[in-house]
């Protein structure tokens, strides 16, 4: 584990321990798909974390990246505090869209790639879905939106932390966005060296899926083996201590 990943998932942690809440699984599972596409933006590139229950990994990289005070995560999820349990653009000028209600995220990465193309600008535009999203109709209506007008600048990068009852198997899950004429990569979602080389490659002229195989709360053993219990609970004193321990070791 890299230390900025660790970094990450210590920040995940302390904001959850303070607040008192917070969804720490789905965090912990995209932080190296977070740390990753820090590593090869642009400034004309866009991020939309379309699982927005998964706040607290982009708002601990925002401390690390010095766009969010420390300080101010620590108020996560209190009244008036920007940082709300789900990604809020009015509060946060590096949030590009507000999140949360799943679905929403993607179409909005779809609209954002089509104006790109339209208005001949630079960039790509990046979003991050949950395995569970996919279950949502607005994922594919966007998907069939995006290939018809191949936007190769658009590249949608699915956490598949298997936490949903209907979650496919990964190779079925694959199929189903090749079918709809997707360039669709299946990669270790905790390997950032892999997720950066296909976040680069860019010759294939159509929409970009990166099925990211990943384990919810990954770098907590106790919340791994039981994600579930962990869902919305935040840690107490003697469990932050020890988790925020076994990351250091990690």
């Amino acid at each position: 584990m890299s230390d900025v990943c660790k970094d990450i998932r210590k920040l995940v942690i302390e904001a959850a321990y303070t607040a008192k809440h917070g969804h720490i699984p789905s965090a912990l599972s995209i932080v190296e798909i977070m740390q990753s596409y820090h590593n090869v933006e642009t400034q004309d590139d866009v991020m939309i974390l379309s699982k927005g229950h998964g706040c607290l990994a982009l708002y601990s990289l925002l401390v690390i990246q010095g766009h969010v005070d420390e300080k101010e995560l620590l108020t996560f999820g209190k009244k008036g505090s920007k940082l709300g349990g789900h990604p809020d653009r009015n509060k946060v000028d590096k949030i590009y869209a507000s999140t949360g209600s799943l679905g929403h995220g993607f179409p909005i990465a779809v609209g954002t790639a089509m104006a790109k193309k339209i208005m001949k600008k630079n960039g790509k535009v990046f979003c991050v879905i949950g395995d569970g999203e996919i279950n949502e109709g607005s994922i594919w209506e966007s998907i069939l939106v995006a290939v018809n007008n191949k936007l190769d600048n658009l590249i949608c990068v699915v956490d598949y932390n298997k936490s949903q009852v209907r979650s496919l198997e990964p190779k079925l899950t694959t199929n189903m966005f090749d079918s709809f004429g997707c360039d669709t990569v299946e990669v270790d979602g905790h390997d950032i060296n892999s997720l950066i080389k296909v976040m680069k490659s860019d010759d294939s002229g159509k929409p970009k899926v990166i099925l990211a195989n990943t384990v919810k709360g990954r770098g907590i053993k106790e919340i791994e083996n039981d994600m579930f219990a962990w869902h919305h609970r935040a840690p107490n004193e003697d469990e932050y201590k020890r988790f925020t321990r076994e990351i250091n070791e990690g």
